[in-house]
């Protein structure tokens, strides 16, 4: 089959569906291409015993995220706070403490370290924020080295720094070897700090939308209807100023200009005729994905309320290193959901599924008791395992990469426009940085085309 449109978009994730309908509402013809059969991309729902949905990819917005709750208020969507009531638990080092707030309880002397580390960093990456990370006056400096030197340069306590490991595994899904300190304060400064990245309550994990998440992909692909292949692999893309050239199995489509909406790794999948510029392959060969398995554990009802607890817990040597409460509105199931991140999500991997389930199982009973034994249901997705996602929550850069090829991240070559959440500026890597992206990536289309339109 071969078709002819203006644009082709690769990739009905957020970033693929917002550019396709910028692109639809500026009068010009496009057709998606997903490998999946389905949409969202890193956004997932399943269901619950009762049939409630449950999300096992991204799930939580919070305030600042401007784009991705006008996208969720103009598709009709509502949102909902996510369940933080009841005392957290922490274990760090060899302590354990529950608490309410924000920080748990621990010696003054960490305490004032965790401070000094979060200053010093929140700082860091407003200076970063400030213009493209790669043009900053500290660039050479941070991308120089990984994020785990400048953590044990800033710590004074063997606490303070496993502390901030803990919080780098949760929000990277990575170790803070893998990634440069350019990389850390870029992706920080784009949320505005370390509080509104970590927090509930006006932080990035303060809501959540009713239904589920991918249910904002759905939405999206409802409006542009037969405009989306699925099953539809691109493989190849050849490309002149002329136009694009795309082959997904048995469809090949023509168009002026392409989006191509997937994690920058992905894209050095596709074959690209003529190869692709050195700065850009370069960059994509410098990029990983985080690795994180999330599981969903679901019980009768949510046991641990009854007992105080929140349902939000932490710890530096467990394989889930952090629990929450993910019990979806007015349900009478309760959930809890955790995250293996990084090595530990290597450990896991090469176990089983009955071992890592145990596994799994154990950490909750260690931090809730025994009750956690008695599950009903247990849902867990290795975003690594997914053919087409690579692992999750987002892309990084190794160090170096950023100050020598960061140019290349989002610039258009020729008719190749790149979209998805780690070319966006701000809240990079979530679906409020994947929406920036996808109305970027339009825009910049839309203003070519007219251009050509107008020769």
């Amino acid at each position: 089959m071969e078709r002819s449109v203006d644009v082709v978009v690769v990739g009905a994730g957020i970033s693929g569906l917002v550019a396709a309908r910028d692109l639809v509402h500026a009068g010009l013809e496009v057709l998606v291409l997903e490998s999946r059969d389905r949409v969202g991309g890193r956004i997932l729902n399943e269901k619950l015993p009762g049939g409630e949905p449950i999300e096992v990819g991204g799930e939580w917005v919070g305030p600042g995220q401007h784009r991705i709750h006008a996208l969720i208020e103009e598709l009709g969507l509502q949102t909902y706070p996510t369940h933080t009531a009841g005392r957290n638990i922490a274990e760090i080092g060899e302590t354990r403490s529950q608490y309410t707030g924000k920080v748990p309880k621990m010696n003054p002397l960490v305490l004032a370290d965790i401070g000094q580390i979060q200053w010093r960093l929140d700082r860091m990456a407003r200076q970063v924020a400030a213009a493209d990370p790669w043009d900053g006056a500290r660039a050479e400096e941070l991308d120089g080295q990984t994020f785990a030197t400048w953590l044990r340069q800033a710590a004074y306590t063997a606490s303070g720094y496993s502390f901030f490991r803990t919080i780098t595994e949760v929000v990277f899904a990575a170790e803070p070897e893998d990634f440069s300190a350019l990389w850390a304060a870029f992706y920080i400064g784009g949320a505005g700090g370390l509080d509104p990245l970590i927090s509930f309550a006006g932080g990035a994990q303060q809501d959540r939308i009713v239904g589920g998440s991918q249910r904002i992909a759905l939405a999206l692909a409802e409006q542009l209807d037969e405009r989306i292949l699925l099953n539809a692999a691109v493989t190849d893309i050849d490309w002149s100023e002329q136009g694009v050239r795309v082959v997904a199995g048995g469809t090949t489509v023509r168009a002026q200009r392409a989006v191509i909406a997937m994690p920058p790794p992905l894209t050095g999948r596709i074959r690209f005729a003529p190869g692709l510029p050195g700065d850009r392959e370069q960059l994509v060969q410098r990029m990983a994905s985080g690795r994180v398995i999330k599981v969903n554990v679901a019980y009768e009802k949510p046991f641990w309320r009854a007992s105080g607890l929140s349902g939000l817990a932490n710890s530096d040597r467990r394989l889930v290193s952090t629990v929450m409460d993910n019990t979806p509105l007015d349900s009478s199931t309760g959930v809890l959901v955790g995250f293996v991140d990084g090595k530990d999500a290597d450990t896991c991997a090469r176990m089983s599924f009955d071992e890592r389930r145990a596994s799994v199982i154990s950490d909750l009973v260690g931090y809730f008791g025994p009750a956690a034994q008695n599950y009903i249901e247990y849902i867990e997705r290795d975003w690594a395992a997914e053919e087409y996602s690579g692992g999750c929550y987002h892309s990084f850069t190794t160090p170096g990469t950023l100050t020598r090829f960061g140019h290349a991240l989002r610039a258009p070559i020729g008719p190749l426009h790149w979209a998805g959440a780690e070319t966006a500026t701000t809240w990079v890597g979530a679906m409020d940085g994947a929406a920036e992206s996808g109305q970027r990536a339009a825009l910049e289309v839309v203003r070519k085309v007219s251009a050509r339109a107008s020769r």
